[in-house]
């Protein structure tokens, strides 16, 4: 909500940039029709008044030019009509269709719309028979969706859930939620019905969790046209958290108001006076604490005065104390001392480890012989024009694979040597029946050599991938595999196996 603006101004900037783009276009008919009705679109859910002058303007091009998407644009002028309460306007357009006249593709956009009219109607009257309307057009809408459609699913979960049947509902939802990651629109509506459910089961946790999740969405995307705040204020004003439940009906109003949504405007209304009510008491009540408070600090005051001259008096107390600072200055001198030889210690650690890293040096360099000796062979077997000879040494792979695995052997030596209990260490991390231990004749196992290299630092799949001359996809499966083995948390698996044999320097 601290953000709320710069989300707004997002919306406000695509806005300009579409109208922008519909002036260039405004002599082709079809161009400035799709380019206003994008930003009809974009004014639907954020500015319904906008959004009404977008879609008329939208049908008169559509009727003018014969356009087949003025029917399409009709029913959108339905839905808007009926959303600012003007239910007679959007019942008029309706009925000037013949659903037996309508293709396939426009059905579902008919039935949706007059399932929207008849919900929006309820909602402004409260008339349990213009619900029951509303499902009967959501019945005919599921008819003629496609089955696979996230649309079919979405209708299917709503349909179920206000028949009664809650676990049902929410396993369609729980699963459409972890379908739509990316989709903040649908994972709005999806976290409000499952918000819905947990409020029916009243598991106010859950409830709250998910109509702060669908909150956050529409904000994210400037939605006005919402129910979460209101929800999400009612569930707070539930736990008594009136500072925050009058923060969010204030913004739902806010909302209803910014984007004219009539049957909005009435509900957040309805609930405003309950919610205020109950902040107001609750400001007065803290008003009438402070008073209170104020007196109580004075009167503290009072006994500070007081305790001033008391500690006056103690001054001369402190030399005491301080012939016993100097004492414990003493004592902590000789600790010092000890640091300095713990400091000592680390330093002969360091020294180690630095003659190892001369080890892998050593290493280097004869690898560099031996490539100068492959070099020479070669060099020889050419001159000697033995092409068959250089041709078979080429396309040999022993060569490398003994010394990929003499590298492995000598990797495994050091850093052992280095870490002398990383293995045993290691599987510490580990579930008792996980246990990774090394072949008889091995030092280590991939496995272990792969976080060993975690161990050292290099923490890139790539580079990991590179050294050991595996696949990404390998390491990655032996990292992720590893990790679904850890006692504890697998999200910090990682970092427990940088702090293996760490000496603690506090």
């Amino acid at each position: 909500m601290e953000n709320q603006e710069l989300y707004v101004k997002k919306r406000e900037d695509h806005i300009a940039k579409l109208k922008q783009e519909a002036s260039l276009v405004k002599k082709d008919d079809h161009e400035y029709l799709k380019k206003n009705y994008e930003i009809f679109k974009n004014y639907k859910k954020f500015q319904s008044d906008s959004a009404l002058h977008y879609i008329m303007l939208c049908r008169r091009l559509a009727l003018k030019n014969s356009d087949s998407s003025s029917i399409a644009v009709s029913l959108d002028l339905a839905w808007i009509y009926s959303s600012i309460g003007r239910y007679i306007e959007a019942e008029h357009v309706l009925q000037q269709l013949n659903p037996t006249t309508l293709s396939s593709t426009l059905l579902p956009q008919y039935y949706e719309t007059y399932s929207a009219f008849y919900s929006h109607y309820g909602q402004s009257n409260n008339h349990e028979k213009y619900y029951q309307a509303s499902e009967r057009y959501r019945d005919s809408l599921l008819m003629v969706l496609d089955p696979q459609s996230s649309q079919f699913k979405s209708a299917t979960a709503i349909k179920i859930l206000f028949q009664g049947q809650r676990e049902e509902a929410k396993t369609l939802f729980k699963a459409m939620w972890k379908e739509n990651k990316e989709d903040l629109e649908q994972r709005a509506l999806i976290a409000y019905f499952i918000g819905l459910i947990y409020k029916q089961e009243k598991n106010i946790t859950a409830q709250r969790y998910y109509f702060a999740q669908s909150a956050i969405a529409d904000i994210e995307i400037a939605n006005r046209d919402n129910a979460s705040l209101q929800d999400l204020a009612l569930t707070y004003y539930e736990l008594r958290d009136f500072d925050h439940a009058f923060k969010f009906i204030e913004k739902a109003i806010d909302d209803a108001m910014g984007c004219n949504v009539r049957y909005r405007i009435v509900e957040g209304t309805s609930f405003y006076p309950i919610i205020n009510a109950a902040y107001q008491k609750k400001i007065n009540t803290q008003n009438r604490q402070l008073q209170v408070m104020l007196i109580v600090i004075s009167f503290l005051s009072l006994i500070l005065i007081i305790g001033l001259v008391f500690i006056f008096r103690q001054v001369q107390r402190l030399r005491l104390t301080r012939e016993e600072l100097s004492m414990t200055n003493s004592n902590l001198r000789k600790l010092n001392e000890e640091i300095n030889d713990k400091n000592m210690q680390l330093f002969e650690s360091n020294h180690i480890k630095e003659e190892y890293i001369a080890q892998f040096f050593d290493l280097c360099s004869n690898y560099i012989d031996k490539m100068e000796d492959i070099r020479k062979a070669l060099l020889k077997k050419a001159s000697a024009q033995q092409w068959d000879a250089i041709k078979d040494q080429l396309k040999s792979t022993q060569m490398v694979e003994r010394e990929v695995q003499q590298l492995y052997i000598n990797f495994d030596r050091i850093f052992l040597n280095l870490y002398p209990s990383f293995v045993a260490d290691f599987n510490k991390l580990l579930a008792p029946d996980e246990q990774i231990l090394p072949k008889k004749g091995e030092f280590l196992n991939t496995e272990l050599r792969i976080f060993a290299l975690i161990r050292l630092g290099i923490s890139d799949s790539v580079k990991i991938a590179s050294f050991l001359r595996y696949s990404l996809r390998t390491v990655y499966n032996y990292r992720t595999k590893v990790r679904n083995k850890a006692v504890g948390n697998r999200d910090d698996f990682e970092d427990q196996v940088r702090q293996i044999a760490v000496i603690d320097r506090s």
